[in-house]
């Protein structure tokens, strides 16, 4: 018999306007800066690129009125990157919509997957 399915779940994005967006991606970027101290590290953990990990990083730092990631450049042992207080709000506050969000949609979710058909093709 196969494993059952995972319950669904939300996966939640900001939009602020067109371009600007707060998701699941960089917020786990965010955490991973705070865990690590280090963007490089954070990529890496991640499986991504350190170009990719800085231009995030820099599209969030021009989101919002303070910076999220404060970094300092060096070589090993000089550089670093930490989450700024503004940071640590924004991916509190982030957590805190997700939490409630998925809270609110527990009874919504539970209907959509009761009928869901199931990966074998039965109900």
């Amino acid at each position: 018999m196969a494993d059952p399915e995972p319950p669904p779940f939300l996966c939640l994005r900001i939009r602020f306007g067109e371009k600007a967006m707060l998701g699941p991606g960089k917020a786990a970027l965010m955490e991973r800066i705070a865990a690590t101290g280090s963007i490089a590290a954070a990529a890496r953990d991640m499986g991504m690129s350190y170009k990719r990990a800085w231009m995030l990083t820099e599209t969030l730092n021009a989101m919002f009125d303070q910076p999220l990631v404060e970094s300092a450049r060096g070589g090993p042992g000089k550089g670093g990157a930490v989450l700024s207080d503004r940071g640590r709000a924004v991916l509190a506050e982030y957590r805190t919509v997700e939490r409630v969000a998925a809270e609110g949609a527990q009874a919504s979710l539970a209907a959509l997957q009761s009928w869901r058909r199931l990966p074998d093709g039965g109900v």
